[in-house]
């Protein structure tokens, strides 16, 4: 019903803003990584989604339409409330969950808050094809760019670096070189760590 809100910031917390459109003030539900993207700036456009329930309609705000196609995506499997798709969304970004998702590691989805096992065996069974459809993705170079992610994570960890610092370096390593062999990657980490 309502694609997006565009106009001025007139409140900014990091679970929600209130964006002021033609003298109305939206309060918008968001995620970290939303509030994180938008910029301290007065005019600002937020992709919206409006949840609708017998007690109350709940808007969400986006800064990019792939957050909230990922939003969409969680919130169709059962077990996954809008709440808990917000703080997957605030936990990883929605190229990490989709990630995670097509490449079948349960062990990211489960390291959310409030994500059990089976829930995250779920999330990856409903989403997988999907996931893999909407990004056109193959399911072997996903597999592939875990498998190099794991490997490294591993070594790092024998030479002494917490699993978290690792993985923070490493996400941003991917980014720039998603195709980058083990040995390129942990020479990457250690330059950065």
């Amino acid at each position: 019903m309502i694609a997006h809100i565009q106009g001025k910031l007139v409140e900014k917390n990091p679970t929600d803003v209130v964006i002021e459109c033609s003298g109305v003030g939206y309060f918008i539900n968001i995620s970290l990584t939303t509030y994180t993207q938008i910029p301290n700036q007065e005019n600002v456009k937020l992709y919206t989604h409006l949840h609708v329930r017998e007690d109350a309609h709940t808007l969400y705000g986006f800064f990019q339409k792939a957050e909230r196609a990922v939003f969409r995506l969680l919130i169709s499997v059962s077990g996954i409330g809008t709440s808990t798709a917000r703080t997957m969304l605030s936990s990883l970004t929605a190229e990490q969950i989709c990630e995670a998702i097509g490449s079948g590691d349960v062990a990211t989805v489960q390291s959310i808050k409030g994500i059990g096992a089976k829930t995250a065996q779920r999330v990856i069974i409903k989403l997988k094809d999907k996931i893999l459809k909407l990004y056109d993705l193959d399911e072997v170079s996903m597999s592939q760019s875990n498998t190099n992610k794991e490997e490294t994570l591993s070594a790092l960890e024998v030479l002494g670096y917490t699993r978290k610092q690792s993985e923070k370096v490493l996400d941003k390593i991917i980014k720039e070189m998603p195709n980058g062999s083990v040995e390129e990657l942990i020479k990457m980490a250690l330059k950065n760590l």
